[in-house]
C-alpha cells in the first residue's frame, strides 16, 4: 500500500528523482542493478542486546518510505537484515553469508563492537565498504588501515565522549573522585582509556574504582555495590546493553550512593533505560547527546515529521525510545552518501562518497552538529552536548561541546 509523502524531509526531495538507467558498468557492481542497490546488515534481532533491534526496524521503516517515492537515483533499496544475537560467531556467519551468497553491495549500520570487530579483518580485506557501523570505539577512525570502515555513533567517540563526561564533572568538582563501571571489551576498554587521557597524570589518584561487566552477565549488582562502597563523586556507567544500563542505575540508587552521574551515549534512552531503571533513580542522569531530544510535546518541526514518521510506519514503538530515532538517522545518512554517488555505485565509489561528507545536517542532529568526513578522519560526529534527564525527558544542559 502506498502511503502518504508528508513523512519525507524536504531536503531529501532529489534522492527520490530517477537520472536514468544505469551504465553497463554500474550494473556489474555486486548488488547493484539498474533499479536495486541491495545491501547488508546485522542486528541482535535476539540475545542480550535484543532492545537495540529497534534501530534495525528504524532502517527497514525509512527505506521502505525511500523506495515508495522512488528509490535513490531511480534504484530501490533492498536491504538484508539478519540476526546474530549480538554474537561475534554469528556475526561472522551471517556477513559471510549476504557478501559471498546474497552478493550485496556493501555491509550497513551492524550493531556493536565487538560484533563488527569479529568482520572487520574479512570486509577490509575484500574491499567491501562497511558503512556506519554502529560503535563509538575509536579504533574505527583509522583510514590508513582500515579504509573500507567507518562508523556512526550517536555521539562523538567513546574516547571524546569520556573526555567531555570528565572536563564537565570537573568544571562542578575540582576535587572529584570518579567510579567507573564499564564493559569489559573494546569498547568498554576504549571508554576507560578515555577517562584516564581526560584525569591525566592524577588518574591513578582521582580514579577510586573501575569495574568490568561481561555482557552475558545476568546482573551487575555485585560490581555496583563495590563500586558504591567507595563513596565517589562522580559515577561513570558505560554499556551498549540497556539492561545493564538500567541494572546499574537501580542499584546504585537503592544503596542510597548520590554521585554525579554519567551514562554513556548509547544507554540515554528513556524507553529502553530509564524507565525500567524507574524515573526516580533516573533523574539527574547526565550523557553526551548529539541527537535532539524527543519528547511528546515537542513543536520541533523535524521531531513533528519524525513522530508521525513512527506513528504511521512503526506504531508499536514509542518515539521516544531513541534507538528508531538514531536508526532514522543513520538511514537519512546512507541516502546521502547514496545520492552523492549518482550513477557511478562502485565500492570504490560509495566509500569516496562516504568519506566526502560536508556540512550535513540531518534533521534529528542538534543545532550545530554536522555529518562531516574526509579521507583522512572518518568521524562523521565531533561534536555533542550535555543532556540531564529530569522531568520524566531529556534535557539540553550546555552549549555545544566540541570534541577534538
Amino acid at each position: 500500500m502506498i502511503r502518504s509523502s508528508k513523512f519525507v524531509p524536504a531536503f531529501f526531495a532529489s534522492a527520490l528523482l530517477s537520472l536514468g538507467a544505469a551504465t553497463t558498468a554500474t550494473a556489474q557492481q555486486p548488488g547493484i542493478s539498474d533499479t536495486e542497490i541491495k545491501f547488508g546488515n546485522i542486528m541482535p534481532y535476539s540475545g542480550p542486546a535484543s532492545a537495540l533491534s529497534v534501530t534495525g526496524k528504524a532502517f527497514a521503516a525509512y527505506f521502505d518510505l525511500i523506495n515508495e517515492k522512488g528509490g535513490v537515483n531511480g534504484r530501490k533499496l533492498n536491504m538484508i537484515s539478519l540476526d546474530d544475537g549480538f554474537s561475534p560467531p554469528k556475526t561472522v556467519e551471517a556477513t559471510r553469508r549476504l557478501v559471498e551468497n546474497d552478493g550485496v553491495a556493501f555491509m550497513f549500520g551492524t550493531m556493536g563492537t565487538a560484533p563488527s570487530s569479529a568482520t572487520a579483518k574479512y570486509l577490509n580485506g575484500a574491499k567491501v565498504p562497511y558503512l556506519f557501523l554502529i560503535s563509538s570505539a575509536s579504533k574505527w577512525n583509522d583510514p590508513t588501515n582500515q579504509r573500507w570502515l567507518m562508523a556512526l555513533p550517536w555521539a562523538p567517540n567513546y574516547v571524546e565522549e569520556a573526555g567531555i563526561e570528565v572536563r564537565f564533572a570537573r568544571a562542578r568538582n575540582p576535587n572529584a573522585r570518579f567510579a567507573i563501571l564499564y564493559q569489559n571489551d573494546d569498547a568498554g576498554k576504549d571508554y576507560l582509556r578515555g577517562v584516564k587521557e581526560a584525569l591525566g597524570a592524577n588518574a591513578d589518584k582521582v580514579i577510586a574504582m573501575a569495574a568490568s561487566f561481561e555482557v552475558a552477565d545476568p546482573t551487575v549488582d555485585s560490581q555496583i555495590l563495590t563500586l558504591a562502597n567507595t563513596k565517589a563523586d562522580v559515577f561513570l556507567i558505560y554499556s551498549v546493553t540497556p539492561r545493564a544500563c538500567a541494572q546499574a542505575i537501580r542499584k546504585a540508587y537503592e544503596t542510597g550512593w548520590r554521585p554525579m552521574r554519567f551514562i554513556s551515549s548509547g544507554c540515554a534512552n528513556k524507553e529502553t533505560v530509564m524507565v525500567p531503571a524507574g524515573l526516580e533513580a533516573a533523574s539527574g542522569i547526565m550523557s553526551v547527546g548529539s541527537l535532539k531530544p524527543y519528547s511528546v510535546d515537542s513543536t520541533d518541526a523535524d521531531l513533528v515529521t519524525y513522530r508521525d514518521f513512527m506513528k504511521a510506519r512503526l506504531p508499536n514503538i514509542d518515539p521516544a525510545n531513541m534507538a528508531a530515532g538514531y536508526g532514522y538517522m543513520v538511514a537519512q545518512a546512507l541516502v546521502v552518501v547514496l545520492t552523492q554517488c549518482k550513477n557511478d555505485l562502485s565500492r570504490e565509489n560509495i566509500m569516496a562518497q562516504a568519506a566526502n561528507l560536508k556540512g550535513v545536517a540531518l534533521p534529528m542532529l542538534m543545532p550545530g552538529v554536522k555529518l562531516n568526513t574526509s579521507p583522512t578522519d572518518y568521524r562523521p560526529i565531533k561534536d555533542g552536548y550535555m543532556v540531564e534527564f529530569r522531568d520524566n525527558q531529556f534535557n539540553v544542559i550546555s552549549e555545544l561541546l566540541r570534541g577534538s
